[in-house]
């Protein structure tokens, strides 16, 4: 799967390809000037995706390397302009059909009580708003822990929108945004009808926005 938030996420076919640009073509449009029409596709087969770079006038980097070729491995960051796309492998049954990935980095396991399956990976992997994406396509209602290097805290959701979040010091739509924020560390998704009092009144959508605005200024300043 593809994630460019606050847009849904992209799956990928498990046979095909996938175009990349400012093409109304394109099965994933990036809208900026520094994005050729035709930019970069992914071609998909065997299990195998492989980014190319279509002699795009500005490049396509990976993880900071720009490249014509390379085959791509989970918790990949392909950044096309000023967009950064991430490209995670799912293997999890949320209900929607994102169940198609060949990969372990979202693994589930029984909860102790009978009450579903819990969800856990790598955020090395698969960025935290890739994983609130997933939770909300599947309309999920839980528990995420987020344990990162800078930091830590839970976010709960309702039928995948989130209702209430709790940090070291934060509550609510602040506690949010830092969750989302964090880069590195694990994730642990666990179905419960025990949410908290609401404390969040906003989508997943404009939490996304947020938090790439507050990035971007971030960015600006250094």
């Amino acid at each position: 799967m593809l994630f460019l938030p606050p847009r849904p996420p992209l799956q990928l076919p498990a046979d095909g390809s996938v175009l990349i640009g400012r093409s109304s073509e394109a099965e994933l449009r990036v809208n900026d000037a520094d994005t050729s029409r035709r930019h970069a596709k992914i071609v998909c087969r065997g299990g195998r995706f492989v980014l190319h770079d279509l002699a795009s006038t500005n490049g396509t980097f990976v993880n900071g390397n720009r490249i014509e070729e390379r085959v791509l491995e989970p918790g990949d960051r392909i950044e096309i302009g000023e967009n950064q796309i991430a490209f995670c492998h799912v293997e999890a049954d949320l209900d929607d059909g994102v169940n198609d990935g060949a990969s372990t980095v979202f693994r589930e396991q029984p909860t102790r009580g009978g009450r579903g399956r819990i969800f856990s990976g790598d955020l090395s992997e698969i960025p935290p708003y890739a994983v609130v994406q997933i939770l909300e396509l599947g309309r999920k209602t839980g528990e995420l822990l987020l344990e990162g290097d800078v930091a830590s805290g839970r976010l709960w959701l309702l039928r995948g929108d989130p209702v209430h979040a709790e940090t070291k010091g934060q509550v609510g739509f602040d506690a949010a945004l830092t969750l989302i924020n964090v880069s590195s560390g694990r994730f642990a998704f666990e179905p419960t009808l025990d949410t908290p009092q609401p404390t969040i009144e906003a989508s997943v959508t404009q939490l996304l926005l947020e938090a790439s605005r507050l990035m971007d200024e971030q960015e600006a300043r250094t």
